[in-house]
């Protein structure tokens, strides 16, 4: 299988699958305890069905759109994703220059495998911080400092990972950050020699924005359930969540919201967004899908804040249906972690080339010229069985 025979997300899946070692592929693509969140997250778009308009004169249509402040091309965002040099040598830079390309939203962990300050200067974008609010408070304010000084545009505080899911995938192929050679996984590393070459003799793996007070991820081997359990904050509380946007001072996003009461009080605290989300299944298994709970939220604080419906993305459709029931945009990180992992910054620039030609078609097809027009009154509920 070669890049130019994906036509879909899941044929990136599909050659990532081939060409990453098991161990690898298996921690961007596995989720918590029995996955069973992970598949609802993408399965629950298939619960409404469009209703088209015809004879509406799209030959023009507008797809862009503003997201917390600036504008976008495309009603998508690049969710920020860990360790991606992991993935491929070329890590965030590449997705990075694709997002810039695509005049996308995107963002960085925490756990990026590079800088805040290498990001800054790669991309003139929108850029979002994934802050993980760490037991050492002042790690936590050197990020924030170095965002500020970067020109970062929004930090997005990570509110679902107080533990580590469960992520059985992982335990069982003993995953880690900087990943390393187990006897169980030494064949598979092997036998895909173009990714261990690249791991071995390029850039040494380090976790920049984390390094300069810890050495758990990046010269100390560690699994990410680990580094969540033993260094994260879990005495993390709302006024915490408010401490932090006051030291920050800039566009503040709470990632990880699932509740209509939890919604109501990032309103309630001066967030400038939400994004519902369950960490891609990878957290609590048998927790609801962003977008099945994404109608009680936009009735209950729809045009107080911004919300973007985030995982589970796969197709263009699935941002359309989203912005019909009331998010002002999607995001996913597998959309794109996938054609990555697959074929570096050539990927992403095709996954992102094919959701684009999907937005615009299906927004064309349902007789819309720009994405004020896509409302609940395009969406039709059905029992999926």
């Amino acid at each position: 299988m070669k890049l130019s025979d994906c036509h879909k997300i899941d044929d990136f899946r599909k050659l990532a699958k081939a060409r990453l070692p098991f161990p690898v592929f298996d921690y961007i693509d596995g989720a918590a305890d029995d996955e069973l969140t992970k598949a609802r997250n993408t399965r629950s778009y298939d619960s409404v069905d469009l209703v088209p308009d015809v004879l509406a004169g799209v030959e023009e249509i507008d797809t862009s759109c503003t997201i917390l402040g600036r504008k976008s091309a495309l009603p998508l965002l690049l969710s920020p994703t860990a360790v991606q040099r992991a993935f491929h040598w070329q890590g965030e830079t590449a997705v990075a220059k694709a997002a810039e390309q695509f005049g996308l939203w995107f963002g960085i962990s925490s756990l990026a495998t590079r800088s805040i300050e290498e990001i800054a200067q790669l991309t003139s974008g929108p850029k979002m911080f994934q802050l993980y609010v760490h037991k050492d408070a002042g790690l936590n304010t050197h990020m924030i400092e170095r965002c500020q000084a970067a020109k970062f545009d929004c930090i997005a505080l990570t509110v679902d990972t107080i533990v580590s899911g469960k992520r059985e995938r992982c335990l069982r192929s003993g995953f880690t950050t900087p990943p390393r050679f187990t006897p169980a996984s030494i064949w598979s590393y092997a036998t895909r020699p173009r990714w261990t070459l690249d791991y071995v003799l390029r850039e040494k793996f380090r976790l920049p924005n984390l390094d300069t007070h810890v050495a758990e991820g990046s010269s100390k081997a560690l699994s990410i359930a680990d580094y969540f359990n033993t260094m994260l904050d879990t005495s993390m509380t709302w006024d915490t969540a408010a401490q932090i946007r006051e030291q920050w001072g800039g566009t503040f996003v709470l990632k990880g919201v699932m509740s209509v009461a939890d919604a109501r009080r990032a309103v309630d605290m001066g967030a400038d967004g939400i994004m519902i989300s369950n960490h891609g299944g990878r957290q609590l298994d048998g927790s609801r899908a962003p977008f099945d709970q994404l109608e009680e939220i936009v009735q209950a604080v729809g045009g107080e804040i911004e919300i973007i419906c985030d995982g589970g993305v796969r197709r263009g459709t699935h941002a359309l249906k989203a912005l019909c029931m009331g998010a002002n945009a999607a995001s996913g990180g597998r959309l794109y972690l996938y054609a990555l992992a697959a074929a570096g910054q050539d990927g992403v620039t095709r996954a992102l080339s094919i959701l684009k030609d999907e937005i615009e078609r299906g927004m064309k097809l349902m007789g819309v010229t720009n994405v004020e027009q896509l409302t609940k009154d395009r969406l039709r509920s059905r029992p999926v069985c």
